[in-house]
């Protein structure tokens, strides 16, 4: 038999769950709060030191101030106070740049270059079609050890060199140039439009493929597939992917050329600073079936690694070379600011199709080919039928492939 329960009764109980509401409301608030305050707080504290520091200089400065380049530098140094080793600052001439040499629509003299590690120049390592440099004459293997009056040496990575070599259609540079056999010119370029490429391939070993991918760039997924299915064509029995050197900037790219010689499964996973995984993507079937070699370095990183490391667990590549970056992570889209310049940084853990992170680690060969520092002083002299770590992956895809 039901009882009824009194109005006060149920009075109570209202009053009782109102009670507990608003306590936990409270304490929820509060907690919003604190963690405002502290907000507030620790932006107030980083505001007042800078303003300490620059009332400071300006009142005792002897040289003059470039605002634009205090700025950017305030902006880059704050990038490195983060405790984000990946995370960088673009001003907006190196943001324009970079998204350039991304398009692969470039306006320049027409190189490729690298930092020499014998002699401490620009080296060049490829000249593009119709390009200034090409129609000059100058040539692969060779040198320019100062653009305008400034020498090559100081500057102490590629995307500098690259810089330094870009400019307005129309304007001239001039460079010292050293030929392959070292004679040296002074030419004068006028900076044009050119095509840059990503993918180069060619059969060697008569049936070995051999496709060198030196970045992953929004051109780099149709490249592969066109070099990949040429060599197929071509009676390829076995490939060789070149991804020394390659930085891997392009975590897209490096999933979509993977994609192409992989089965069906998950290809790469995001684990976010909470834990959560999401998934990058999956692989429907793959189109490579012939057995593969992947070749990497110490400069192999990110996309590169996960290129490398996919082919591997997925498709029993061997990875041939020294132990890679370790540069397992996934950064964010460009945050674009209102002066044009821009940032990214680091907003998850990259992890492979079984869940595991390479980062900070690095992916250690199947089959080492380190080289000896005579053969690394070599490294930029090499063909590719002279190079020791390309001939050692055509050896290792000649036995995979039952020709050894």
């Amino acid at each position: 038999m039901s009882k009824k329960i009194s109005l006060g009764v149920t009075i109570t109980i209202a009053l009782i769950a109102m009670a507990v509401t608003f306590s936990l409301t409270m304490v929820v608030s509060m907690n919003m709060f604190n963690s405002t305050v502290s907000s507030v707080k620790s932006k107030e504290r980083q505001y007042n030191k800078l303003a300490e520091i620059d009332r400071f200089v300006r009142a005792n400065e002897y040289f003059s101030i470039n605002e634009d380049t205090l700025n950017d530098t305030l902006a880059a140094g704050y990038m490195l106070g983060i405790n984000d080793k990946y995370a960088r600052y673009y001003t907006a001439k190196a943001y324009s740049e970079r998204l350039a040499v991304e398009s692969g629509k470039l306006t320049g003299i027409g190189v490729a270059v690298v930092n020499d590690p014998s002699s401490g120049y620009g080296r060049i390592t490829r000249l593009y079609n119709n390009s200034p440099a090409s129609e000059a004459g100058l040539q692969v293997g060779g040198f320019i050890t100062a653009i305008g009056d400034l020498s090559t040496k100081s500057m102490t990575d590629t995307a500098s060199l690259t810089s330094a070599l870009l400019g307005e259609e129309g304007t001239t540079t001039t460079i010292t140039y050293l030929t392959p056999d070292r004679q040296e010119q002074t030419v004068d370029l006028v900076h044009s439009n050119y095509r840059t490429t990503t993918v180069s391939s060619q059969m060697i070993g008569d049936t070995c493929g051999y496709v060198r991918i030196d970045a992953f760039s929004s051109s780099t997924a149709s490249e592969f597939r066109s070099a990949v299915d040429n060599l197929l064509n071509q009676g390829a029995a076995s490939f060789i992917f070149d991804v020394r050197d390659n930085t891997g900037e392009n975590l897209n790219a490096a999933l979509v050329c993977a994609d192409y010689c992989v089965p069906s499964g998950v290809i790469a996973q995001q684990e976010d600073k909470d834990g959560n995984v999401t998934l990058l993507r999956m692989s429907d079937e793959n189109e490579v079936t012939v057995p593969m070699v992947v070749l990497v370095n110490g400069s192999t990183a990110d996309g590169a690694e996960l290129f490398a490391n996919a082919l591997r667990k997925m498709n029993n590549a061997t990875i041939v070379g020294t132990r890679t970056a370790g540069k397992g992570v996934v950064m964010s889209d460009a945050q674009s600011f209102s002066d044009g310049s821009a940032a990214y940084i680091t907003i998850g853990l990259l992890l492979d199709n079984e869940g595991q992170s390479w980062n900070d680690l690095g992916l250690a060969p199947d089959v080492d080919a380190t080289l000896s520092a005579d053969e690394q002083n070599a490294y930029y002299d090499y063909t590719v039928d002279t190079d020791p770590q390309i001939t050692k992956a055509l050896n290792t895809a000649k036995v995979l492939s039952g020709q050894n």
